[in-house]
């Protein structure tokens, strides 16, 4: 009984398969469930349009949810290799050691602070001018340790 309804709906089963995957790619985001649902919506196209047995079906879906997930995973794979990456991150102000800044508050007592972007962080050096140019020349924890350009 129930075999002959699923047989009865013929490309409906795939069309269903693949909507109810693309739901469970809702629920466990990860971008997996949605390659095999786009192959499942693929092969109830074709079993519509050419009146596919169902081991063929299986056959199709088969190819296609392989080929989808390659696809999708040429897609969606990073531009950047991770042992490339971000070479600073978690360590911004090692990215700014050799850049030149003007200063924000003048350096009295060793230190002062340098607006980078929209972030302030406190220099130390030689007494300097509200306004001078400053060069970054190494970072100690999260103070910059600031020189002549």
């Amino acid at each position: 009984m129930i075999r002959d309804a699923l047989v009865g709906l013929g490309a409906w089963n795939w069309i269903v398969l693949g909507l109810v995957l693309i739901g469970v790619e809702l629920l466990a985001p990860g971008i997996f469930f949605l390659w095999l649902g786009l192959a499942a919506l693929a092969t109830g196209l074709l079993d519509a349009a050419l009146d596919l047995t169902w081991q063929a079906a299986a056959l199709v879906f088969a190819l296609l949810a392989v080929a989808a997930v390659i696809t999708g995973r040429l897609v969606t794979r990073p531009k950047v290799l991770p042992e490339q990456g971000e070479p600073y991150l978690n360590q911004r102000g090692q990215a700014l050691v050799g850049r030149v800044f003007t200063l924000e508050t003048p350096i009295t007592g060793g230190e002062g602070r340098i607006r980078v972007d929209d972030s302030s962080w406190r220099v130390t050096g030689t007494d300097r001018l509200k306004g001078a140019r400053v060069r970054v020349v190494r970072v100690e924890g999260s103070t910059l340790i600031v020189d002549d350009p």
